[in-house]
C-alpha cells in the first residue's frame, strides 16, 4: 500500500468586524433648576446685582457670565426685574431703569 500525504490547509479566519460606536454630536447636560416665584426672584436678584455693580449696559451674555448663572436663569430673572419696571434695554443691551 501506498501511503498517502495528507496534507493540512489552512483557511485565513475572517476578522471578526468591531462594532465600533461614533459619536457624532456631544450630549449637553440640561440644567435643571426650580422655576417658582422664590428661585425666579433669587434670579433676578443676581441680575440687578450685577446690573448695578457694571454701572453700565450690559448683553444677557455678560450678565450671565458677571452672575455666574446660566443665560436661561438670566432671561428668567430679567424678565421679573423688566415686569416690574426696574430694567430697560437698549439695542441688546440692559441697563438699570
Amino acid at each position: 500500500m501506498t501511503e498517502r500525504k495528507v496534507t493540512e490547509k489552512k483557511v485565513a479566519a475572517k476578522p471578526t468586524a468591531k462594532k465600533t460606536t461614533r459619536r457624532t454630536a456631544t450630549k449637553k447636560v440640561a440644567s435643571t433648576f426650580m422655576i417658582d416665584a422664590m428661585s425666579v426672584g433669587f434670579k433676578a436678584g443676581d441680575v440687578y446685582q450685577t446690573l448695578k455693580d457694571a454701572e453700565n449696559a450690559l448683553s444677557v451674555e455678560e450678565i450671565a457670565k458677571a452672575a455666574n448663572i446660566t443665560t436661561e436663569e438670566t432671561l428668567l430673572g430679567m424678565g421679573w426685574l423688566l415686569k416690574e419696571g426696574k430694567i430697560k434695554g437698549e439695542d441688546n443691551k440692559f441697563l438699570l431703569a
